[in-house]
């Protein structure tokens, strides 16, 4: 019986079809996961971008892209007025929550016409709490909202915490939702407290957003930044990575989170939710990158399920690796993991290439970081077929397609 050459092309194409459409299931899958997931959940998502090859360096590594910037302006309408009441907040669950934290508060503040109170920094144990200057600079925060709101060290002694009411916000909060659920009950009370919460992490701009308000970008692109100890830390840390290979990758990958998350299969084509060090090596070594890459990894101390990482990328390291040996006792030696989040957090946002290994909100904001800074090259993992694949392929959408947040307030 013979064969019709027609039937075995047909075929083909077929098959081919199958796998581009479980590659595209992915990325629709992560974005579905990240409209759903409360709290933690990464958008993890991937889609084609144009990379420039970096010239005599081994790898697919982008340049880095200058070309953004701010384009919002504070107008007169934005300008802080005098008020009488007061919104108090405080910081928790690490540095990417703190930058939705912050801008949702002074969003409330503004349009409320109240005095923003300095928050705290809370730690996920009941007692462990930070001054907010342990963490970020004061004087910076306070200068750069002064336009449009006034910051208070401190809640005066004569305003009672019974004359304080606690008001739940949905992360990136709007005027009309403040002037429509807030405003009545700061009238009623005269100082609130606020609190964050997350419908969703997504940070993808959408139709329904509007124009982005100016004091939203201004509060999340503007506002904090390190305290000098602790920057001097973070450049200290960087260039002792840099100096190991000149480039490197921050991988966010904790075994603690792994093993906690469900890194089940989507259904599609080589689709999980999260990745292990081992495939997170394949994944790098498939799209070219060099044995002799460094590599950063969010992970606080090593573990064995690691080696599989370094025994294919020797130079791989976690912070208790190059942070200097008189900074640890300080850094990471206290139960309070606070400042090992920030550090992260600040060095992923400076990698030449980030890769989230894990869902959740870091990988939204360290993305957001990563185009006020002209770092575009983010790659999210996926389980490349055969024995090579195209950095291209991986590139975010968040940055692809330009989507993020973050591209309302860079242009």
């Amino acid at each position: 019986m013979g064969v019709d050459l027609r039937q075995i092309v047909a075929a083909i194409l077929t098959i081919t079809m199958f796998v581009m459409l479980g590659q595209m299931l992915h990325r629709d899958y992560f974005d579905a996961v990240q409209e759903k997931v409360e709290g933690d959940a990464h958008d993890i998502e991937f889609h084609g971008s144009k990379v420039a090859v970096v010239e005599g360096i081994k790898g697919p590594w982008m340049h880095d892209s200058h070309d953004l910037k701010p384009c919002w302006s504070i107008s007169s309408s934005d300008e802080a007025v005098s008020s009488k009441g007061y919104v108090t907040f405080s910081l928790t669950n690490g540095p990417e929550y703190h930058i939705s934290q912050i801008t949702d508060a002074v969003m409330v503040a503004k349009h409320l016409g109240a005095t923003l109170v300095l928050p705290d920094i809370r730690g996920s144990k009941p007692g462990d709490e930070m001054n907010f200057d342990d963490i970020y600079d004061v004087d910076k925060f306070v200068k750069s909202l002064e336009s449009v709101v006034k910051v208070v060290k401190k809640l005066p002694s004569h305003v009672s915490l019974r004359d304080i009411a606690i008001v739940k916000v949905p992360t990136r909060v709007a005027e009309d939702y403040i002037k429509e659920h807030i405003d009545p009950i700061f009238k009623s009370k005269g100082n609130i407290r606020v609190t964050t919460y997350f419908p969703s992490v997504n940070l993808r701009k959408t139709s329904l957003d509007g124009e982005t308000d100016p004091v939203s970008c201004l509060a999340m692109f503007g506002s904090l930044e390190l305290q000098p100890g602790v920057s001097d830390l973070v450049e200290s840390m960087i260039q002792r990575l840099k100096k190991s290979g000149g480039r490197f990758v921050a991988i966010d990958l904790r075994v603690e989170v792994l093993e906690k998350k469900n890194c089940r299969e989507t259904g599609a084509v080589g689709s999980k939710t999260c990745y292990n060090a081992q495939e997170i090596a394949l994944f790098l070594r498939k799209l070219g990158f060099e044995s002799d890459t460094t590599i950063y990894l969010t992970q606080p101390r090593w573990e064995s399920s690691l080696n599989i990482l370094k025994d294919i990328f020797p130079k791989t390291f976690t912070k208790e690796a190059i942070m200097p040996a008189s900074k640890k006792s300080k850094y990471l030696e206290l139960e309070n993991s606070e400042y090992e989040n920030v550090i992260d957090f600040y060095i992923s946002s400076r990698s030449d290439v980030f890769v989230p290994a894990i869902p959740g909100l870091f990988y939204a904001n360290t993305v957001g970081k990563r185009i006020a800074l002209g770092k575009p090259q983010v790659l999210v993992p996926a389980e490349i077929s055969g024995t090579s694949g195209l950095s291209t392929d991986y590139i975010s959408p968040y940055i692809s397609k330009k989507n993020h947040l973050a591209y309302s307030c860079f242009c």
